[in-house]
C-alpha cells in the first residue's frame, strides 16, 4: 500500500506579492485598505457613524476607530519604541473582545460614544497612519519580516470590518421610516429566475484547508483529508422567486419545516419573510443600501439566517452543503464575482449557466452550510492575545463560505471560514442549496 501523502503542496495557496521593496509593498497593501475605509465612510455624516441599531451593530465610527487601534495595539505598541498611545482610554473605548488586552466598553453601548467625535477618529487614524508608516520605514528586511505579518492581518482585519460598516449602516437606514440611502438608485432589469442546474459531487477523499503560502487565518488551518460521499451541489444560490413560493406553500408557518430552535425562533420574533422584506405577498419591496425599492424575483433571497435557510432547504427536498463539500466544488475556480470594489453593494442575478462549475461561488452572498464552526484536526490558535482572533469562538456558530458583494475580492480565498450564529441575518447570506446522490 502506498505511503499517504502527508502535506498538501500549495493547496489553496496565494502567491504573496514579493516586489523588490518590501517597505514599499507594505506600506501600499495598509495605505490601500486604510484609504478604503474612508472612501466608503466618505459620504455619511457625522450622525451616521455615531448610531447603533442592535448590539450586533456597532457604529461606523466605532469600526474606524477600532481598526486604528489594533494598528496601534500589536503592531506599533511593541514595535515602536517611542511611541505613545494616542489617547490612553482608547485602549478601553475600541477594545473589541480581547481579555489579553483588559477591559472594554460594552457592545450594546458603542452607540453611547458621542465622544470622541468623528474629526477626533479621523485625527486618531491619521496618527496612527503617519507613525506605522514610520515604523516600516525605519526597519532594516530582517526585523520587518515579523512587523510586516502582524500588519497583514491587520489589513485583513479591516477588510473584515470595511464589510461590517455597510452590513451595519444598512441595518441602521433601515430602521429610519425616512428610508435613507447610502448609494444612488440601483439599476434594475426585470427578469425570468435563472436555471438551476446540479453539479456532482465526486466522492472519495479530499484536502482542504490553507496551504503554506500566502495569507489566511489560523482557523483555515491545518490543511488535512476529509472522506466526502457523492452528492450533488447546486450550480447557484435560491432567488427572491423561489423563497418567495417557499413563503406562500406556509414555509413560516410549518412547524415540521424547522429546526426546533428554528420554530422557536420564527414564534418568539415573528418572522414571516426575510429581514429587509417589506410589504407583500404581492407586492414585497426590500430594503437595500440604495434605498427602498422593488423586490426582483430573479435576485438572490439575501439576509437569510441559517434556520431560515435550513427549513428551506427541507421545504425543497434537498440540504445545505458541508463546508468541505463547498471547498472541494468551489475552490478550484477563480476568485471572480459581485464584490465591494463594484459599489453597487447588492448582490446580483446568477449569470449564464458554466460547464459543470458552480456560479456566484464567490461575492453577491455569503452562503450557510451545515458545519458546526469548529477547529480543524491539529488546529493550533495564535499565541498571545492575537489567539483571541478565532479560536475562542468555535463554540455554537455555523460556517458560511464564498464571500459578499461587501466584501474586498482581495479579502478572500477558497479556505475561507466565515462564522455567524444561526439566527443571525442582517449580514449579505444566502442559500446554496446540495443533496445526497440519487
Amino acid at each position: 500500500m502506498a505511503q499517504p501523502q502527508m502535506t498538501p503542496p500549495g493547496i489553496h495557496s496565494r502567491t504573496t506579492d514579493e516586489s523588490p521593496d518590501p517597505h514599499r509593498r507594505i506600506i501600499e497593501s495598509f495605505l490601500t485598505v486604510r484609504n478604503l475605509t474612508e472612501a466608503l465612510t466618505s459620504n455619511l455624516e457625522p450622525e451616521d457613524c455615531g448610531a447603533q441599531s442592535m448590539p450586533d451593530c456597532s457604529p461606523a465610527k466605532w469600526h474606524m476607530a477600532h481598526t486604528t487601534w489594533f494598528f496601534e495595539t500589536f503592531v506599533l505598541g511593541p514595535h515602536a519604541k517611542s511611541y505613545e498611545p494616542f489617547h490612553p482610554q482608547f485602549s478601553y473605548l475600541f477594545n473589541s473582545y480581547y481579555n489579553g488586552i483588559g477591559e472594554r466598553q460594552a457592545r450594546h453601548q458603542r452607540g453611547l460614544l458621542t465622544r470622541p467625535t468623528l474629526d477626533h477618529v479621523l485625527a486618531y487614524r491619521s496618527h496612527v497612519n503617519s507613525s506605522l508608516v514610520a515604523l516600516v520605514e525605519a526597519n532594516d528586511p530582517q526585523n520587518l519580516k515579523a512587523i510586516g505579518e502582524i500588519i497583514e492581518l491587520g489589513i485583513h482585519h479591516e477588510q473584515q470590518h470595511q464589510e461590517l460598516i455597510l452590513t451595519d449602516l444598512k441595518h441602521l437606514f433601515s430602521q429610519n421610516i425616512l428610508a435613507p440611502s447610502y448609494r444612488p438608485p440601483l439599476a434594475t432589469e426585470p427578469s425570468s429566475i435563472p436555471a438551476l442546474n446540479w453539479i456532482p459531487i465526486p466522492e472519495g477523499l479530499h484536502w482542504i484547508g490553507a496551504g503554506p503560502d500566502g495569507f489566511h487565518f489560523d482557523n483555515e488551518t491545518p490543511a488535512h483529508r476529509v472522506f466526502i460521499e457523492e452528492g450533488l451541489i447546486a450550480d447557484r444560490l435560491i432567488t427572491n422567486g423561489e423563497y418567495r413560493s417557499f413563503i406562500a406553500d406556509g414555509g413560516y408557518t410549518t412547524p415540521e419545516l424547522w429546526l426546533d430552535t428554528g420554530w422557536a425562533t420564527v414564534q418568539k420574533e415573528g418572522w414571516t419573510k426575510p429581514l429587509y422584506w417589506r410589504g407583500g405577498p404581492h407586492d414585497y419591496r426590500t430594503f437595500t443600501l440604495a434605498g427602498e425599492q422593488e423586490l426582483q424575483n430573479h435576485e438572490p433571497v439575501a439576509h437569510i439566517s441559517f434556520l431560515e435557510a435550513e427549513a428551506f432547504a427541507r421545504w425543497a427536498g434537498a440540504r445545505l452543503p458541508s463546508e468541505s463539500e463547498w471547498e472541494i466544488t468551489c475552490g478550484q475556480i477563480p476568485i471572480e464575482g459581485n464584490f465591494v470594489e463594484s459599489g453597487r453593494f447588492h448582490p446580483t442575478a446568477a449569470g449564464p449557466a458554466l460547464t459543470k462549475a458552480p456560479r456566484q461561488a464567490y461575492g453577491d452572498l455569503w452562503e450557510w452550510t451545515r458545519s458546526s464552526y469548529g477547529p480543524y484536526p491539529g488546529y493550533q490558535p495564535e499565541a498571545g492575545a492575537l489567539g483571541e482572533y478565532n479560536g475562542k469562538f468555535m463554540c455554537d456558530q455555523m460556517v458560511l463560505r464564498g464571500g459578499s458583494c461587501a466584501s474586498s475580492a482581495a479579502h478572500l480565498r477558497p479556505s475561507y471560514r466565515n462564522f455567524f450564529y444561526p439566527p443571525d441575518r442582517w449580514q449579505f447570506s444566502g442559500i446554496r442549496l446540495a443533496k445526497d446522490a440519487q
